[in-house]
């Protein structure tokens, strides 16, 4: 009885909405009607103006190009992607190698100076970030045979206008027109002045 008494005292201690007293609730149990919210992103959403409203982005038109046009660049984007392929896997492995000893065949047991393990260290950097712009190209040709597949090739997807034939020959995986990439570079630099 002594240990029934002291709850009860506790209890007329403790302000009653700190009891977690599960036997005798205050209130019929009746579920809260949950309140309907959305949440507000604070980053913008993709194509928003500034205006509160989110621009869907329109469907690319179809190309113009005839289809030989298209055959002729989807074999000359064949080539590219073949020659920087065979680039990437000489350059990783190059890049990947153990240390200068190792790829020059030397075993001896002879210190290394530090200057060669900065030099070392110097091209290995070098190689990677020449792989990684490698391997942003072999992506841009593959988004442009996609392109060509989907007959899209040679629209620019930023304005919907015909990228000139003389761009798409000396650069057939340009996915912008001339006029809105020199926009684009523009504005870089009046923005970084």
């Amino acid at each position: 009885m002594t240990s029934r008494r002291t709850v009860e005292e506790l209890k007329r201690l403790v302000p009653p909405h700190l009891l977690n007293d599960r036997k005798e609730p205050e209130k019929p149990a009746k579920a809260p009607a949950k309140r309907k919210t959305t949440k507000r992103s604070r980053r913008k959403a993709v194509g928003d103006n500034g205006t509160g409203r989110i621009e869907v982005p329109k469907p690319l038109p179809k190309t113009s190009l005839r289809p030989e046009e298209l055959a002729y660049f989807r074999k000359k984007l064949l080539e590219k992607r073949k020659e920087l392929f065979g680039n990437v896997q000489t350059m990783e492995s190059e890049a990947l190698r153990k240390n200068r000893s190792e790829a020059a065949g030397d075993l001896s047991q002879m210190p290394i100076h530090m200057a060669d393990i900065g030099t070392d260290n110097y091209e290995q950097e070098f190689s990677i970030s020449l792989i990684q712009n490698e391997r942003n190209l072999l992506k841009e040709i593959d988004d442009a045979l996609k392109r060509i597949q989907d007959e899209t090739y040679g629209v620019c997807i930023a304005t919907h206008q015909s990228i000139s034939k003389a761009r798409l020959r000396a650069k057939p995986w340009a996915s912008y027109c001339i006029e809105y990439k020199r926009t684009q570079e523009l504005g870089g630099r009046n923005g970084a002045k």
